[in-house]
C-alpha cells in the first residue's frame, strides 16, 4: 500500500532567483495554466505567484513563485518547501525542472520575427507577446495524459490523472493547502492491474498506460530532450498505445520540441478564427501557413491555441 500524502509543520526552505529570457510575461503563463484542463487542479494561482509541488528523485518539493521583474527584464523569486533539506543535485534538479516547465530559457525572438510579418497573426502575437511554452511539468506526465484522453472526454480524462496522483502521487502541506505531485514513473512501476483498474476504468487503457509506466522507467530523460526529433519520435511511437499524433503532442507539450506539431480540431479551429475569419481553413492551407514558421510552428500553434482557450475564459 502506497501512502501519499505529507503534513507536517515543520519544513525546510529555500529561495533564489530566476532570470527568464526576455520578453517574458509571468501573467500569461498564470493565465495559460488557469486555462488548462488537464493540470487544473495541481496547482494554486495568485496574483502574481504559482504554487504547485513536484516529485523529483523520489523526494517531494513544493515550488512557490512569483515575478518581481518586468516583461522586457523579467525575474522570478522562487521557494522550494521540502520535508528534509535539500542536496545541491536536487535542488539543481528542481531548478531545472522548473526552467524546463515554464520554457524560461527559450528565446523567442526569431519566433517573432516571422510572425510580425505575418499580417493575420500580428495581433496574436502582440495580445500574448511574452508567453512562453508552458509545457506539462515531465514528459512521463505528458504521455500520460496522452494515453487517459485518447477518445475520452477531457474532463473525465483529467478526473482519471487526480485520481492516479491522489493514490500514487506524494503530497506536501503548504499554508494549510495539500500540494499532490504526479507521481515519477519508479513509483508505479509496481502498481497492478487490479489496482489501476478502479481508476481508469478502462482495460485497454490501463495496458497502455503500463507500458508508458515500463517504458519511462527505462529512458534517460536526457535523450528525449536532446536526441534528434525523429529518434525520439520513433522511440515513443514504439511504446503501446502512443500512436503518430499522441508521439508529436508528448514531443511538443512534454519536451517542448517544436520542429512538427500534432494537428487536431481545435488547432484547425483556433487558426480558422485568425486566419479564415471564421470559415473553416483547409488542411492544406493550415499545412501552408505553419511551413512559413519553421522550427518555431510549434510556438505559432501554442500561441494559436492560447488565443482560443485563454479567450474563452475571460
Amino acid at each position: 500500500m502506497i501512502h501519499a500524502d505529507r503534513i507536517t509543520s515543520s519544513l525546510s526552505t529555500e529561495e533564489g532567483f530566476l532570470t527568464p529570457k526576455p520578453p517574458f510575461d509571468f501573467a500569461k503563463s498564470l493565465d495559460f495554466l488557469g486555462a488548462f484542463t488537464p493540470m487544473r487542479d495541481d496547482h494554486q494561482i495568485e496574483e502574481q505567484s504559482l504554487t504547485r509541488a513536484v516529485a523529483v528523485g523520489g523526494q517531494t518539493v513544493v515550488f512557490k513563485i512569483r515575478s518581481t521583474g518586468l516583461i522586457k527584464n523579467p525575474r522570478l523569486k522562487y521557494t522550494l518547501y521540502s520535508e528534509r533539506p535539500l542536496s545541491s543535485g536536487l535542488r539543481d534538479a528542481v531548478i531545472d525542472r522548473i526552467g524546463f516547465f515554464l520554457s524560461l530559457s527559450d528565446d523567442l525572438e526569431s519566433f517573432y520575427r516571422i510572425g510580425y510579418g505575418d499580417v493575420d497573426f500580428a495581433p496574436v502575437l502582440q495580445k500574448y507577446y511574452g508567453l512562453h511554452h508552458v509545457k506539462f511539468i515531465t514528459p512521463f506526465e505528458s504521455a500520460t495524459w496522452a494515453v487517459l484522453s485518447q477518445r475520452y472526454p477531457m474532463g473525465a480524462a483529467q478526473k482519471v490523472k487526480q485520481a492516479i496522483m491522489e493514490k500514487f502521487g506524494t503530497g506536501l502541506e503548504i499554508e494549510r493547502r495539500l500540494y499532490r505531485a504526479f507521481p515519477e514513473p519508479s513509483r508505479l512501476t509496481h502498481a497492478s492491474e487490479d489496482e489501476l483498474m478502479p481508476l481508469v476504468r478502462n482495460k485497454r487503457r490501463v495496458e497502455f498506460l503500463m507500458g508508458v509506466v515500463k517504458a519511462f522507467s527505462e529512458i534517460d530523460e536526457r535523450f528525449l530532450r536532446t536526441a534528434k526529433y525523429d529518434e525520439v519520435e520513433r522511440w515513443l511511437s514504439r511504446i503501446n498505445g502512443i500512436g503518430g499524433w499522441s508521439s508529436k503532442l508528448i514531443m511538443l507539450r512534454g519536451l517542448g520540441r517544436m520542429e512538427k506539431l500534432a494537428v487536431e480540431k481545435r488547432l484547425l479551429k483556433a487558426a480558422s478564427t485568425v486566419y479564415g475569419q471564421g470559415k473553416p481553413l483547409s488542411q492544406a492551407r493550415f499545412d501552408q501557413i505553419a511551413e512559413k514558421y519553421g522550427p518555431w510552428k510549434g510556438y505559432w500553434a501554442y500561441y494559436l491555441r492560447a488565443s482560443s482557450s485563454m479567450s474563452s475564459v475571460k
